[in-house]
């Protein structure tokens, strides 16, 4: 993707808020329920692992997809946080309430209301904390019928479940992890009796998107980019590109020395580099900085004749060999005819949407043509 003239102008995942959410509410004594959809088939407002707490007044933080089924949750809410007595309820989309709500969408969900979960204090605690250190892990959310529902749940750091797991298994966790997406497992002795349901919940940190240069395809990446789960950071050594004001909220910005700061930044394999300075020897500084990070993507702007100059340069030099100049995606973002900045940011985004679920090897980096 060549650069513009100056001129130019998921399933479902618990983050840090909701963790804490619980923490907070346990923390202040206060009756609440945590309602937590445990399975989602069909068309439906909400997947599985979506999560809303409900105090003992009704009130609701987060969203079950509103309509009928919130409704519902709500009410039973009201009830649980009364008896102290977690329950479990399925809820038909297509059924009588659904469409008195206007929600017939034809999906079932399996939700869990839970006055319980301030004694799971901990694990939320231990599951918010490793997020904000961007490490990965699962709650485990155990259900056992003994003849009352009773609920418990656990914190399995990634490198730390045991190994001699029996519900749900090692294997079940990794593939939970490896596939980002959460898994409602049932006793193996009878599943449509089941007594004890356990909902695996991956527990991961959005990946970190560094957009180096807070100019005009920095601040349209910015925008796009938060919305699709990534947790941005900017660099820039001016100033008045690095304002927070030019970003959406949540965005941190760095400013200083580009090179220096992208030295600085710690890379790991869940992060993703972007690097469209305001000029080729700016984005080749960048790139010598972080070329040997283990990223799981590193992008840079420029037509084919400039990033054929700086590849050579590169090679020549010693600073990387052609099979590690080669993993970097240069000319930048998918080949969809993108010219105005907007567009040149929505192929950007594209790319990295492409390597963070089809892989690496399904986009060939470092030989796609430039816009």
């Amino acid at each position: 993707m060549s650069r513009p003239s100056t001129t130019s102008a998921t399933p479902e995942q618990p983050g840090v808020s909701e963790c804490r959410r619980i923490v907070d509410f346990a923390d202040s004594g206060r009756p609440f329920a945590a309602a937590l959809v445990l399975r989602a088939d069909g068309s439906t407002p909400q997947k599985a692992g979506a999560r809303a707490i409900i105090d003992a007044s009704g009130d609701i933080w987060g969203t079950l997809g509103g309509g009928g089924v919130e409704a519902e949750a709500q009410r039973r809410a009201l009830e649980a946080c009364r008896s102290g007595r977690p329950s479990v309820f399925d809820f038909a989309m297509d059924n009588e309430s659904a469409g008195d709500a206007g929600a017939i969408c034809g999906g079932t969900m399996r939700i869990l209301i839970d006055p319980t979960a301030a004694d799971d204090r901990g694990a939320y605690e231990a599951a918010a904390g490793a997020l904000e250190r961007r490490e990965r892990g699962v709650l485990l959310t155990r259900l056992n019928a003994t003849p009352h529902t009773e609920v418990s749940v656990e914190w399995l750091a990634e490198d730390g479940a045991p190994g001699n797991l029996d519900l749900p298994t090692l294997n079940a966790i990794r593939s939970c992890l490896e596939r980002e997406a959460p898994r409602l497992c049932l006793t193996e002795s009878d599943q449509s009796k089941a007594s004890t349901e356990v909902f695996v919940e991956p527990v991961i940190p959005k990946p970190l998107l560094l957009v180096v240069g807070g100019g005009h395809i920095g601040q349209a990446l910015a925008h796009q980019a938060a919305p699709i789960g990534f947790e941005v950071v900017i660099i820039d050594d001016r100033r008045e590109f690095t304002e927070p004001a030019l970003f959406p909220p949540g965005v941190a910005t760095r400013c200083g020395n580009i090179a220096s700061e992208v030295a600085r930044f710690s890379i790991t394999r869940d992060c993703y580099v972007v690097l469209v300075t305001r000029g080729h020897h700016f984005d080749a500084a960048a790139l010598e900085a972080c070329i040997h990070a283990p990223a799981a993507y590193i992008g840079m702007i420029g037509s084919k004749r400039k990033v054929a100059l700086v590849r050579r340069r590169f090679i020549e030099s010693g600073l990387a060999t052609a099979e590690e100049f080669d993993r970097i995606f240069a000319p930048i973002g998918l080949d969809i005819g993108a010219v105005t900045v907007p567009e040149i940011a929505t192929s950007i985004a594209a790319e990295l949407i492409a390597v963070r679920r089809k892989g690496r090897a399904c986009v060939s980096p470092g030989r796609r043509e430039s816009a």
